[in-house]
């Protein structure tokens, strides 16, 4: 178990590697979100929780995304939308997920080609078939998702690609993912494999219910592997079940080289042993739908720390993928995202 001192000189090593072939490789839930607009008697008639996911079974998934109307359809999945905003930056990105042998699995995959990212879905599995989000979107633009894992569940380390992970700069996993035994197996081989390499572990704590299920599990990846931690507030204090952040940022200092913490229209934050830096919201005139914020941002995070910017820069670079989302329908970007930066 590594402590800070140690963790901080682990990641000076891994900045000054050489020969990656991508910035950043994400492990995720391959999955294609299905989005639509609803009041809130939407909510309480289904009996939804606003803001959260909940994971559903098949019949669940259909009875909502037959009930919802009007909506649109795109690939998606919290890592992989990370990936694709690192490559609309103009970052060399690649995507590891499970999908099966269907026409979502093939639609998941050439969104994914066509943007430019690399894309190993491993072993198919066709007799489960590929996962989807309903996404219920309220007029005050907060998301709440409802997620069939399908195939995208069943990931273990057979699936993934060791030598993405030993080419890339940065590997990112997505915590939505870590509902089953092989999937915690396939992150802990992907970390291990990733630090054999001097390469560096990022992690998305992704959703509070998710914290709360995988607590234990978390804490102990945080510690051993994870060099860039990114949550909310919520979900930091979650993590180390703190009464209040400060204790949590106490908490997570002791623990990781760098966390980032999102917290909407009052910035971010960056945590390190030594330093709290503050970095204010990128100004945004209508905010239309929150989905995808928080994966956008890591994807500007990233894509610029792996160019080697300064912690605050990188804040500011993710502050600004983040804006471009939340002001259109949908967890990707509209634009070349490159084309924003100033």
């Amino acid at each position: 178990m590594a402590d800070g001192a140690a963790s901080v000189e682990r990641v000076a090593q891994q900045e000054t590697s050489e020969g990656a072939t991508f910035h950043v490789v994400g492990i995720g839930n391959a999955l294609v979100d299905v989005i639509a607009h609803a009041d809130e008697e939407f909510l309480t008639e289904y009996e939804l929780v606003k803001g959260s996911m909940t994971l559903v079974e098949t019949d669940r998934a259909l009875e909502l995304y037959q009930a919802i109307g009007t909506k649109v359809e795109m690939s998606g999945g919290s890592a992989a939308n990370t990936v694709c905003g690192v490559a609309s930056l103009g970052g060399n990105a690649a995507y590891v997920g499970k999908v099966s042998d269907d026409d979502l699995g093939t639609t998941f995959g050439h969104d994914l080609r066509a943007v430019g990212v690399r894309f190993a879905p491993g072993g198919r599995d066709n007799e489960v078939p590929t996962g989807r989000c309903v996404i219920v979107v309220t007029p005050d633009a907060e998301r709440t998702m409802n997620t069939f894992l399908g195939a995208s569940s069943l990931l273990t380390p057979d699936d993934v690609d060791f030598d993405l992970i030993a080419n890339a700069e940065v590997l990112y996993m997505e915590g939505y993912l870590f509902d089953r035994d092989d999937a915690k197996a396939a992150f802990r081989a992907a970390a291990v494999h990733a630090h054999r390499h001097g390469r560096m572990v990022s992690l998305t704590l992704s959703d509070s219910f998710c914290v709360e299920r995988h607590r234990d599990d978390f804490r102990r990846l945080v510690t051993d592997e994870v060099d860039i931690l990114f949550g909310n507030a919520e979900e930091l204090v979650s993590l180390y079940e703190t009464d209040t952040f400060a204790e949590a940022v106490t908490a997570v200092r002791a623990d990781c080289p760098i966390a980032v913490v999102t917290m909407g229209e009052r910035g971010s934050l960056v945590i390190t042993p030594s330093e709290v830096i503050e970095s204010s919201a990128h100004p945004v005139s209508h905010v239309v739908d929150t989905t995808g914020a928080g994966d956008l941002f890591a994807a500007g995070f990233l894509f610029a720390y792996t160019r080697g910017d300064e912690l605050a820069e990188c804040a500011r670079i993710g502050g600004i993928a983040a804006a471009e989302v939340i002001a259109h329908v949908g967890p990707r970007p509209l634009v070349e995202l490159r084309t924003l930066l100033t």
